[in-house]
């Protein structure tokens, strides 16, 4: 093989054409002086290594130029490090902050919209109608005026006369399950409600059964089963817990009416007068004949038939008045008498609009120990209590104060068994249980998944975690019945909360707590790391500090390069939202960014700056690359 000068030519003509140039290189004319001149200084040099090899034989030529380019590629690496240097300079001093900002929210926007989607709970649509008129009785409401404050209107009477129905026709929404079925309410349930200038609080309540019933009818009127969830208790106390239901029952709604100035005693205008009616008339009149009581006559849809229907209650002694729930005929003369039978409430002077009061939802599994929980909490018998799995069936929110004077709002919820057994079962009122629970998770800030100790995570627990995660929500981990653990040391719960972060690795930010409520041993610690946790929850970032924190995680760890020795950058990031804390982080091409190097943003996040308690949410948006025009870095 012969030498060729023409071919060194065309070989060093083509080397310094300005087409063999990287096209992620950026213009001559953006580099500064420094940069310009190693630039040049390296052509130079790429020169006189082409010349010197033209003189040399042709087997040594092709060596060294086998060398030229691997220093070629070393050159372009290396430009392309000093790239990065050079962009570094400008990326977080002169962007255009205010349009990221702008995008921020948009993105945040959009992937709440793309969640809620994604996260749907059966039978929770609402038809526009609905909407507009809860936006119009939101809008009616003058002055937000504490529920403490507000007089209080009990709805009672009979199993299945519709209480739960005439409650959601009077709070607006669907806050209590309606079920033909007797039995389906069990606790107080409070809900605030609007009529012209007035405000108030409605409760519902279970149905009163004061006639004497064996124990096969008072399974069958409260649909109460001795059989599912319950297969670890003995079947005499399964049967004690039944015969006990109907006092507990009774209770509550004795506790509604007590409290209460105005007292809705509704029947069933369809079913006619019996003896149960008569019974509660009878006691109503006794004990609270100093309150205002009026006697609402239910499912008369058709108004001339509803005077038919209602004139058979006239011996009960109360002025009956036909009204529908469910069509809502009547309601609006039944809402005028119990206005007259309140007082208006002012606000306070001094009272200015209330302050975000955050709301801690109880989920678990049943027979848990989550309505213990909530009665050890606020000090009384807030909830039904009982053996029977399933006791609990609306979502229930209690008012509470904290040892330090902030408020929340708790909610008891129904027990989440898994969808298969629920479909199994057959039961609509525990199907519309367990979407109350969804329902409470997501209007909730801090969730408190209740474990039982003995039995620990199980695969329920697992997907209730998992629901937690993907609804944004912060939470902790109640482990109850502690008392139960046999044996205890020091090393217990080391090795206990070991096994639960193996196990639940969908929260392994969320801090653990222990305690048995039933005898009241460190429930107030369940208080205490809920308000650390909203804290975190709420805690916002500066953006100094924010990239400060993203330029060291990726000055320790840069984001790998493709085979095509791409490498994903990140030209800014911010927090755009709280509840939870949500990052967006502008890159050049968010395809460059591995799940795993995502993981790993987030957790460097953690470490540096918190956020224990609640999940993070890091939105990666894609720029094309940074360019300079009129002595700024803009992005295309």
């Amino acid at each position: 093989m012969e030498f060729s000068p023409s071919l060194s030519l065309s070989r060093t003509l083509s080397l310094l054409s300005p087409t063999t140039s990287s096209s992620s290189l950026p213009p001559f004319s953006s580099l500064s002086h420094r940069h310009r001149h190693r630039h040049l200084q390296r052509q130079r040099q790429r020169r006189c290594n082409l010349s010197r090899s033209s003189c040399l034989p042709p087997a040594i030529q092709l060596s060294s130029s086998s060398k030229d380019d691997d220093d070629e590629e070393m050159v372009e690496i290396e430009f392309e490090e000093e790239e990065e240097e050079e962009y570094a300079e400008y990326e977080y001093s002169s962007l255009d902050v205010d349009s990221l900002e702008r995008e921020a929210q948009l993105a945040v926007q959009e992937f709440s919209e793309s969640l809620s989607r994604q996260m749907v709970i059966e039978d929770e649509r609402s038809s526009p109608k609905e909407v507009q008129v809860k936006d119009k009785r939101r809008k009616n409401t003058s002055k937000n005026i504490p529920d403490h404050l507000l007089p209080k209107v009990a709805i009672v009477g009979r199993p299945n006369v519709g209480k739960s129905a005439l409650f959601n026709r009077l709070v607006g929404g669907k806050r209590a399950i309606v079920v033909d079925e007797p039995g389906v309410t069990r606790d107080r349930l409070y809900g605030r409600s609007f009529w012209g200038n007035y405000e108030f609080m409605v409760v519902d309540t279970g149905g009163v059964l004061t006639i004497s019933k064996s124990q096969t009818d008072l399974m069958e009127e409260l649909a109460v089963s001795t059989t599912i969830g319950m297969e670890g208790i003995p079947l005499a106390t399964r049967e004690a817990a039944v015969a006990r239901m109907p006092t507990m029952i009774e209770k509550q709604a004795t506790v509604a009416v007590e409290e209460s100035s105005v007292i809705i005693f509704l029947v069933d205008g369809q079913a006619g007068l019996n003896a149960a009616d008569v019974e509660i008339a009878d006691w109503l009149r006794k004990h609270y004949s100093d309150k205002c009581i009026i006697l609402a006559v239910n499912k008369c849809e058709s108004p001339r038939k509803g005077i038919s229907q209602a004139s058979e209650f006239w011996s009960l002694g109360f002025d009956p008045l036909p009204i529908s729930a469910v069509s809502g005929t009547g309601t609006g003369e039944l809402l005028d008498l119990v206005c007259s039978g309140i007082k208006k409430v002012e606000g306070p002077e001094y009272l200015e609009e209330e302050n975000y009061v955050p709301a801690i939802a109880i989920v678990g599994r049943p027979n848990v120990g989550k309505s213990s929980i909530l009665n050890a909490l606020v000090g009384e018998d807030r909830t039904i209590v009982s053996p029977v799995s399933g006791t609990t069936r609306d979502a229930i929110d209690t008012e509470f104060t904290g040892p330090d004077g902030q408020k929340f709002r708790l909610i008891d919820t129904a027990g989440i068994r898994k969808k298969a057994a629920v479909a199994s079962s057959g039961s609509k009122p525990e199907a519309l249980s367990v979407n109350q629970a969804f329902r409470a998770i997501r209007r909730s800030d801090v969730v408190a998944l209740v474990i039982e100790a003995m039995a620990c995570i199980t695969e329920q627990d697992c997907k209730i975690a998992e629901r937690i995660e993907s609804e944004g929500k912060g939470c902790l981990i109640v482990v109850n019945k502690w008392d139960t653990i046999p044996n205890k040391n020091q090393e217990t719960t080391v090795f206990y909360e070991e096994d639960v972060r193996r196990k639940v690795r969908a929260l392994s930010w969320a801090p653990i707590v222990y305690s048995t409520a039933i005898a009241g041993h460190s429930v107030e610690k369940i208080i205490v790391a809920a308000a650390a946790v909203e804290k975190e929850r709420s805690r916002r970032l500066t953006t100094a500090i924010l990239n400060q924190v993203v330029r060291e995680a990726v000055a320790f760890k840069a984001p790998p390069r493709t085979r095509g020795g791409k490498r994903g950058r990140v030209y800014y990031s911010t927090q755009a939202a709280i509840r939870p804390p949500t990052f967006v982080f502008f890159v050049n091409d968010a395809k460059l960014f591995s799940e795993t190097y995502r993981r790993y943003m987030e957790k460097q996040l953690r470490t540096s700056a918190g956020f224990a308690g609640t999940p993070i949410r890091l939105l990666w948006r894609s720029r094309r690359k940074m360019e300079k025009s009129d002595g700024s870095f803009f992005m295309k």
